[in-house]
C-alpha cells in the first residue's frame, strides 16, 4: 500500500496505459494527480477520485502544479501514431525534456519513472523509435539531479486497449495475421503486470539503475505459432496462422503515407510501422529488473489473452 499521503503524479491518465496506472495507484491509497487537457474524464477515473490539473505538457505552470509535493512522477503519455519525426517529437521528446526540468525544479524532486518502449532498443527502425529513445536522452538532459528510471516494456496488451486487441479478437476467431514470414520472436506484457512494476518502484529508496526491459516472464518470447497455438487451445478449435507479406504491407504503409500528406491522417501501418513490425527480435530479459526490485510478471499470454477478451472489458482507452 501507500506510504500515507504520497502523491504520484501521472501524464496520460485517459490512455490505456496511464489510465490502469492511475486506477491501480488511486485503488491502492496513492493520491493520484494527473494532468489532462480539455475536458475529457473517463468515468472510470472520475469515480477514483484522482485529481485533475488541467494543462499539457508545453505549459510550464501546469507541469509546476501536476509535480508540486509529489513522492514520483509516472510518465504515461506519448504519441504513438504518426509519419515523421514531427509528428513524435512534441509529445516523445520535448514532453520529456519539459516535465523532466519540472521535476527538477521542484522541491524535493521527485522519482521520475519514465514509460518508454522496447523500440527505443532500435531507434534506426523508425521516427516512432528514434523520439523514444531521443525521449530517455531527454529525461537525463533535462533531469540530471533527478532519481529516473526508465522502463522499456515489450508490446503491452490487456483490456482497454485500442492497438493489439482486434488482432488478438480475430485470434481468438481462428486467424493470426503474422507480418512477413512469421519467422520473428516477441516478448509480450500485460498491462496490469506493468504497472505492478510502477508500483514496485514507488515503494524503493533508490533509483535503480535502468533502463530496464519489461515481460512477461516467459524467456525467449513468443514466436507466431506459439501464440497460434495457445489461442487455438483457449478456443478448442484451430487458429489459422496467415503471413502477410512483407512487400503488401510496404505497401500498405506508402499508401497510408500518401493519404497522411493528403489528408492530415494520422496513421498507424506506415513505411516506420512496417520495419518495426519486421524486425526479427522482440524479445526482452526481465532479469536485471527483478534482480533490482524483486518485481515478478505473473500473467503469461494463455491468462491475459482471456482478461483481455473477457465479455465486458472496455473496448478502448481508459
Amino acid at each position: 500500500m501507500a506510504p500515507e499521503a504520497s502523491v504520484v503524479a501521472i501524464t496520460g491518465a485517459t490512455g490505456f496505459i496511464g489510465g490502469a496506472a492511475a486506477r491501480r495507484l488511486a485503488a491502492r491509497g496513492w493520491l493520484v494527480r494527473a494532468l489532462v487537457r480539455g475536458e475529457s474524464r473517463p468515468e472510470g477515473l472520475r469515480r477514483a477520485g484522482i485529481e485533475w490539473v488541467p494543462g499539457d505538457l508545453a505549459q510550464p505552470e501546469s507541469l509546476a502544479r501536476l509535480v508540486d509535493g509529489a513522492r514520483a512522477v509516472v510518465h504515461c503519455a506519448g504519441a504513438v501514431r504518426g509519419l515523421d519525426d514531427s509528428d513524435f517529437r512534441t509529445a516523445n521528446v520535448e514532453g520529456v525534456f519539459h516535465l523532466a526540468r519540472a521535476a527538477a525544479n521542484a522541491h524535493p524532486a521527485p522519482l521520475f519513472v519514465q514509460l518508454s518502449s522496447l523500440a527505443a532498443r532500435e531507434p534506426g527502425l523508425s521516427p516512432y523509435a528514434a523520439s523514444k529513445r531521443a525521449g530517455e536522452e531527454a529525461l537525463a538532459s533535462a533531469g540530471a539531479g533527478l532519481r529516473r528510471v526508465v522502463l522499456r516494456p515489450s508490446a503491452v496488451y490487456g483490456p482497454g486497449d485500442r492497438e493489439m486487441r482486434p488482432l488478438l479478437r480475430m485470434m481468438m476467431r481462428g486467424l493470426a495475421l503474422a507480418p512477413g514470414n512469421g519467422s520473428g520472436r516477441f516478448s509480450l506484457l500485460f498491462v496490469d503486470d506493468l504497472v505492478a512494476a510502477v508500483e514496485r518502484l514507488l515503494h524503493l529508496d533508490a533509483a535503480p539503475e535502468g533502463p530496464f526491459e519489461l515481460h512477461d516472464g516467459r524467456s525467449g518470447g513468443y514466436s507466431w505459432p506459439e501464440a497460434a497455438g495457445i489461442a487455438a487451445r483457449l478456443r478448442g478449435r484451430p487458429v489459422r496462422l496467415l503471413s502477410v507479406p512483407t512487400a503488401l504491407l510496404a505497401w500498405a504503409g506508402r499508401v497510408n503515407a500518401a493519404r497522411a500528406r493528403l489528408f492530415g491522417a494520422v496513421p498507424m501501418l506506415t513505411p516506420g510501422k512496417v520495419r518495426e513490425l519486421g524486425h526479427p527480435d522482440w524479445v526482452c530479459d526481465n532479469a536485471p529488473f527483478s534482480a533490482a526490485t524483486g518485481w515478478r510478471p505473473e500473467v503469461e499470454f494463455s491468462e491475459g489473452l482471456q482478461r483481455t477478451l473477457a465479455p465486458g472489458t472496455p473496448e478502448g482507452g481508459a
